[in-house]
């Protein structure tokens, strides 16, 4: 058995040796790629690409297929593995996503954006996001102040009102809104449809639209929503378009447009869908189920 002195001896020594090594282990570290030499610009964007776009599988007895496969869903497939583990930049890859929507869903709305665009904005009774998230009711009324705001932006009661609202995704308004609402606008003018100049409605929720329709008179409402976002994309939106709505009706009486974003249904091709939509409500006066397309 080892004495207690001798135990103390060795451990010193070993200690003794560690302090030895320091320096040298302080200068390897400065080599890696963890060090502050590397900045953000030499790291590959691993969101730079879509997920179908990303295979890694190697030597695959059929790659055409597989890669046909990842063309018709956004599902994680041919990501391979390292071991009985993924690999690591798909678990980096899965992360950045998680990020991207959670960004989605608390980041704040950049008035920036409504302010180079010259875009009314109005708010729902919600007064912060967490309020928002906590209260779903309050996101279906507009405030006080935003009711009697919208009561004075249009001098008479426009056929169609279009507005957009952050909804559980702000970052999907952000990516489609300039696309869109030219294509719903220009859309409506080739139906020789009149429609009011659009809005921003922040922290609303889809029934919101509701109210709109009440105050503003419109015959058709328009409201355009960021929808819950997942690891496939936080981009995505949707409209919900209504015939008369009044509040507190049937979720029934809703038509749905839905997934808008790139790797979805397109921006432009939604808009022009959704002018064709409105077109058809106002002829047949009627929507959600009790409208045939």
């Amino acid at each position: 058995m080892v004495s207690d002195d001798k135990l103390k001896e060795i451990i010193a020594q070993v200690v003794g040796e560690m302090m030895k090594e320091a320096p040298a282990a302080k200068v390897a570290t400065k080599a890696c790629c963890c060090c502050e030499d590397v900045s953000d610009d030499d790291l590959e964007d691993l969101t730079a690409y879509e997920l179908n776009e990303w295979y890694q599988v190697p030597n695959a007895k059929d790659e055409a297929e597989y890669r046909r496969l990842k063309m018709v869903t956004p599902a994680r497939l041919g990501v391979w593995h390292c071991g009985p583990r993924e690999m690591t930049n798909t678990m980096l890859r899965f992360r950045a996503d998680h990020a991207a929507a959670q960004d989605a869903v608390f980041n704040e709305f950049p008035k920036a954006f409504l302010e180079e665009r010259g875009i009314l904005e109005l708010q729902s009774r919600c007064d912060s996001k967490d309020t928002y998230l906590t209260r779903p009711d309050l996101g279906r009324r507009l405030s006080e102040e935003s009711a009697q705001t919208l009561k004075g932006f249009y001098k008479k009661a426009p056929q169609v009102v279009v507005f957009a609202t952050d909804g559980l995704s702000g970052t999907a308004i952000e990516a489609n809104y300039d696309i869109v609402i030219p294509a719903i606008m220009n859309g409506l003018k080739a139906h020789g449809i009149e429609a009011g100049e659009p809005f921003f409605v922040r922290y609303g929720r889809v029934a919101c639209q509701d109210e709109v329709s009440e105050i503003s008179g419109c015959d058709v409402c328009v409201c355009l929503v960021g929808e819950r976002p997942g690891l496939a994309t936080a981009k995505s939106m949707s409209a919900y378009i209504t015939y008369k709505g009044t509040i507190g009706m049937s979720e029934a009486r809703r038509t749905v447009v839905s997934n808008i974003h790139n790797a979805g249904t397109p921006a432009a091709e939604a808009g022009a869908h959704i002018a064709d939509i409105v077109d058809i409500m106002l002829k047949e006066k009627a929507s959600g189920t009790d409208l045939k397309l």
